[in-house]
């Protein structure tokens, strides 16, 4: 278990985000969680100088929707890199398991499918309490780290393919 709070970074070595065109992709279940991602997310990528009009958010039922969401996203939107963000908590049934790879391996396939970042901010916790450590408490905000993520795969991928 986590017991630092990860999001605190050193902005100065993230990245200028300016110019950048990005997307997330936000899953619907456990909205009081990806909520608080989405809105880490935001803030972190605001703060590092991409503009709000070139944000582009799209909903999906849940997280195993996440890949399929941010791959309609890419072909649609000139996109520089997305985020998908979801949460998944353990419950009595083997399903967890099953949706939680699904759902990893679904967005890695679209990155490199794609050649463009997709950002796993996919939390999978035993449970709520856990989701909302890392969801903006005292674990802090997986979102801000996936903001931070996408900034520096944008980067990267704009030096090598420049």
């Amino acid at each position: 278990m986590a017991t630092t709070d990860f999001s605190n970074y050193d902005a100065a070595g993230v990245p200028k985000g300016t110019g950048l065109r990005l997307g997330l992709v936000v899953s619907a279940w456990n909205p009081e969680i990806t909520g608080a991602m989405r809105d880490g997310a935001v803030e972190t990528l605001l703060k590092h100088g991409v503009a709000l009009k070139d944000i582009h958010e799209e909903g999906v039922p849940g997280s195993f929707e996440l890949a399929l969401g941010a791959q309609l996203l890419l072909e649609h939107r000139p996109l520089d890199g997305v985020i998908c963000i979801g949460s998944v908590v353990r419950g009595e049934t083997p399903h967890f398991d099953f949706v939680c790879q699904a759902t990893a391996q679904g967005i890695m396939d679209v990155g490199l499918k794609t050649g463009i970042p997709a950002i796993f901010c996919v939390l999978t916790d035993d449970t709520i309490e856990q989701a909302r450590a890392r969801s903006g408490g005292k674990h802090g905000n997986k979102g801000v780290d996936a903001a931070v993520a996408v900034l520096q795969m944008a980067a990267l991928r704009r030096r090598l393919t420049s």
